[in-house]
């Protein structure tokens, strides 16, 4: 779960149309349309959105997801969550007032994610 100690951010206010690849963690205060892969952590704050495909070693959701969610560790929904789509993970926490309309399938860890593995780099 150390792959990466980096943490990314994306404010509020900005929006990603496209794949977002890092060996770092990320809070998502904005907007991703898109595929979003990292070995790290991933938090969606309450005014954050992705929609789309998230695949990350664990996951806080305040915000809004739609699309494909692969959680390998644990996949915790607060409150002001909203989920729509196909659910993967190992472990799930759910609050109460968290809308969860997904299929959920809880597994072993799913994959290993390799996030940035395309090439060398110096």
């Amino acid at each position: 779960m150390e792959a990466g100690k980096s943490q990314n951010r994306i404010g509020h206010g900005t929006t990603i149309n496209g794949d977002v690849v890092s060996d770092g963690g990320f809070r998502i205060d904005g907007v991703i349309n898109g595929t979003l892969k990292t070995p790290g952590k991933v938090v969606i704050g309450k005014d954050g959105k992705i929609d789309g495909t998230l695949e990350c070693a664990n996951a806080d959701v305040e915000g809004v997801f739609s699309g494909t969610l692969v959680v390998n560790g644990l996949l915790s929904l607060k409150s002001t969550a909203n989920i729509q789509g196909d659910v993967s993970t190992q472990k799930l926490a759910v609050e109460p007032g968290a809308t969860f309309n997904a299929s959920c399938k809880m597994d072993a860890p799913v994959k290993s994610i390799t996030a940035g593995k395309r090439g060398k780099t110096a």
